[in-house]
């Protein structure tokens, strides 16, 4: 299958998204496929490790979708077999550099008409970037034939106090011996060579239209019931703090009160919140968390 051509799109800081893409590509490139990988970065790009004050002041862009100027890229072909789109969240949007790309007319031509598949490198929350993602995806003409979620599998307080020390501090180790390594797992990263093959072998076939439920039954993209329930409740919250932001002259004192609310609300008003749901309204909703849950798991816009 020589002749097929696989464009790999995506912008990395720490790496680790880098090694996902890595990992899923290698089927194509053993089947013989054309395989072209493009780390897109901004003109201006984005510091690693980050420091505190820079990293909350990429919130209000980055849930109001704006983009950024990108340094020059040139793609080899102008038309693929397979697109795959691989991102971060920030702040239950798209990072800027995956939203920017998107938006970039270059990118745009290749989307038109193509497949694509999402690959997606997140702590834990990465619903609301999707849907994003889907609508942009389909006001390009691209058609989302799969979608693929690499996660940190600890719990959501573990993976926040270790995610934050990761991008502070740029350690990828167990933060004071006891807490996990922060990130996707080098296990599951490896794992997703599986992903990739089942990928890879749907477009060797000609069935990417049946690709989705291969991956959803190999759980390549798994939606838990409590990170839903917060990210269909928290966007809104973002969007009037970006908006708020957005519109004050001087923003760091608003930025510096997001930080603290959003460090409030992730480590105190979320578990509290999440175990009253548990004990009291869960029970009466499942069958409706049951349909969300297959929503999310789909490509449906």
């Amino acid at each position: 299958m020589a002749n097929l051509k696989v464009l790999a799109l995506y912008y990395t800081q720490s790496g680790q998204l880098e090694e996902i893409v890595n990992h899923f590509t290698l089927p194509f490139t053993e089947a013989g496929m054309s395989v072209e990988k493009v780390n897109i970065r901004p003109e201006k790009d984005f510091p690693f490790p980050w420091k505190s004050e820079q990293f909350f002041e990429a919130m209000p862009e980055s849930v109001l979708g704006q983009t950024v100027p990108l340094k020059p890229f040139e793609l080899k072909e102008s038309h693929y077999d397979l697109i795959l789109f691989a991102y971060q969240p920030w702040f239950l949007s798209l990072s800027i550099p995956a939203n920017s790309m998107l938006q970039h007319p270059t990118i745009k031509a290749v989307l038109k008409g193509s497949p694509v598949v999402t690959l997606i490198g997140a702590r834990n929350m990465w619903l609301n970037a999707q849907e994003k993602t889907k609508k942009i995806l389909a006001n390009s003409g691209a058609k989302l034939v799969g979608n693929v979620v690499l996660v940190d599998q600890h719990s959501n307080l573990a993976s926040a106090v270790t995610i934050l020390y990761w991008m502070l501090t740029g350690k990828k180790d167990k933060y004071l011996g006891i807490f996990p390594k922060p990130g996707v797992s080098e296990e599951d990263i490896a794992h997703n060579y599986q992903f990739g093959k089942m990928v890879c072998d749907h477009l060797q076939d000609h069935s990417l239209n049946d690709l989705q439920k291969e991956l959803v039954a190999q759980k390549a993209v798994v939606v838990e019931s409590d990170l839903m329930f917060i990210e269909e409740r928290a966007p809104r919250l973002f969007s009037i703090w970006a908006n708020l932001i957005t519109k004050r002259k001087n923003r760091k004192p608003w930025l510096i009160a997001f930080k603290y609310y959003l460090l409030i609300a992730l480590f105190i008003v979320a578990p509290i919140v999440l175990l009253v749901n548990r004990l009291l309204f869960r029970v009466f909703f499942l069958s409706r968390i049951k349909r969300k849950k297959k929503y999310y798991q789909g490509l449906e816009n």
